[in-house]
């Protein structure tokens, strides 16, 4: 099977452009060798793909007929990737959980939405009779005439 074909297969990239497109860019070899989306990859075959900023490698046990369930991944492929390169995106998502600085910019949708939140919960416990709020109750002296 392809390789193209076989990244896609496995669920590695969502389609097989994007695997040919990864493919063509350098960031998948066999071996130490990069190749082209044309070769065959055989059982046994020890893959190495940078995606994410991070280098995967997946030792190939058998090759699907076509596109499999996630869950029959793993009687396709061993993941065989370094525990530092999972170390270093765990990294990554918390350094990068928050990327703007309070008060820079323009709200995101979630920061909104946290906002209304706020401000609702907020008027509905502290005023239930919005008379009272605003003052009139009517019996203002200057009304009387």
């Amino acid at each position: 099977m392809r390789i193209d074909k076989f990244l896609w297969s496995i669920r590695f990239y969502k389609t097989r452009t994007i695997a040919t497109e990864e493919i063509k860019k350098n960031r998948v070899s066999i071996g130490a060798s990069v190749v082209k989306s044309s070769k065959e990859v055989k059982e046994g075959d020890v893959i190495k793909i940078r995606k994410n900023q991070i280098d995967y490698k997946i030792k190939v046990i058998q090759i699907p007929k076509s596109r499999i369930g996630a869950k029959l991944v793993p009687l396709h492929i061993q993941d065989v990737t370094d525990k530092e390169q999972y170390e270093l995106l765990k990294m990554r998502k918390i350094s990068q959980d928050y990327y703007r600085n309070k008060g820079e910019g323009r709200p995101t949708k979630k920061d909104r939405r946290d906002m209304d939140g706020y401000v609702e919960n907020d008027i509905a416990s502290d005023f239930t009779d919005w008379d009272d709020f605003f003052g009139e109750t009517g019996d203002d002296p200057e009304d009387k005439d």
